[in-house]
């Protein structure tokens, strides 16, 4: 089968390419490496270097005519989305609408959305959240994943193309990119091992669901087939506190900083937890890793990094 990576060159993106490749599916690549590397490509996969707003993401479907895009391409740093909202609709929206268009075009058959749980349902009512949660997003990169799955229904509705929007927790794991925005794992880890001081964000006792990137790919494999029309959670259920990720990760580091807090940022939710019951029933998906065996993963590939100073 074809299939077209936006973001395959990303953190996510790319371990999801090993994944197709190995199971025997032909995969291009396109990427305009703002935040991806081109190194996270895989041998066996065709790289585009370009956007999705341009031509090139045009020209990729129409002559690759991929059966499934699977997009993970996006401005995914929330707190530019507060400060600058038309920029994040014109890459996450506007983007996003330039690539179905190219797509009823160019025989796509189905489409895999990483949208945002966490994002997307904002302060919870409940937890953990299911997929029967009102959508309330307290920022504008979350109103864009939400805007996105209804811009996918109606794709389904008038076109044929059908989609599975998996709604991802907080995903960590090796290759995660330790730099401005990103994941508090890779932080952490990154300047943990740099003996450079890793800032809890306000009392560190905002919650997460963190999901490991492999189970992620799971997600991504059972849905090329499965959960048609669907937005399906994709976490652990498990709540864990920013607190308790630093102190974890300050263990496996070997780091003897001392826990220390900054400002809270603009945006953030205080507590975020996602049910996954929708996930097995309609993927047959559950989590396999624990967060300990993950962040011990992601601490042993940042240690390796570390060690090559020119790959950070």
């Amino acid at each position: 089968m074809k299939i077209l990576i936006t973001g395959g060159a990303g953190f996510i993106g790319s371990h999801i390419a090993d994944a197709y490749l190995k199971a025997g599916h032909e995969v291009m690549v396109l990427d305009n490496l703002s935040t991806g590397k081109q190194e996270n490509v895989p041998a066996g996969a065709k790289f585009v270097l370009g956007d999705i707003s341009t031509d090139v993401a045009d020209e990729a479907i129409r002559t690759f005519r991929p059966e499934i895009l699977n997009h993970h391409a996006a401005q995914m740093d929330v707190r530019r989305s507060v400060a600058d909202p038309v920029f994040d609709a014109q890459v996450n929206l506007l983007g996003l609408l330039r690539l179905l268009e190219a797509s009823r075009h160019g025989g796509v058959r189905k489409v895999i959305f990483a949208s945002s749980g966490g994002a997307g349902y904002g302060e919870q009512d409940y937890f953990p959240a299911d997929e029967k949660h009102p959508i309330r997003p307290v920022s504008p990169y979350g109103v864009a994943k939400m805007a996105t799955e209804m811009y996918l229904h109606f794709y389904r509705v008038q076109y044929g193309i059908d989609y599975t929007a998996l709604r991802y927790a907080n995903v960590y794991g090796p290759r995660q990119n330790s730099h401005g925005e990103a994941g508090v794992v890779a932080i952490f880890a990154k300047r943990m091992l740099q003996r450079q001081l890793a800032i809890i964000n306000g009392d560190g006792l905002q919650t997460r669901d963190f999901v490991y990137v492999g189970d992620i790919v799971r997600a991504n494999m059972a849905a090329i087939e499965r959960g048609g029309g669907l937005g399906i959670n994709i976490g652990t259920g498990i709540e864990t506190d920013i607190n308790t990720v630093f102190r974890k990760l300050l263990e496996l580091s070997g780091s003897d900083q001392k826990e220390m807090h900054g400002e809270s940022s603009p945006g953030e939710q205080r507590r975020s937890v996602l049910e996954n019951r929708m996930a097995f029933d309609e993927l047959g998906w559950y989590p396999d890793v624990s967060l300990e065996e993950g962040m011990a993963r992601t601490m042993a590939f940042f240690r390796e990094k570390n060690q090559k100073p020119d790959q950070w």
